[in-house]
């Protein structure tokens, strides 16, 4: 008897990532949401990629805070 539709659809693929499907909610700080719309983007993308756009956002993060403190 054949799987139901819906669990095939979501059956992994070898080799491939699987997105991990977080969904992200607005913050309404543009800087902080530009960031939040970077780590949406590393959805379904090879892990090895992530570490220069973890390191791009937390740098992100990191000066906006800064730049509150100086406010």
């Amino acid at each position: 008897m054949p799987e139901p539709e819906s669990r095939t659809a979501l059956a992994p693929v070898p080799g491939e990532p699987l997105p991990l499907g977080v969904e992200l909610t607005p913050t309404g700080h543009p800087a902080v949401d530009a960031g939040l719309a970077r780590l949406a983007a590393l959805d379904g993308v090879p892990t090895d990629a992530h570490v220069a756009v973890y390191e791009d956002v937390h740098q992100r993060l990191a000066d906006t805070l800064a730049a509150l403190d100086r406010d």
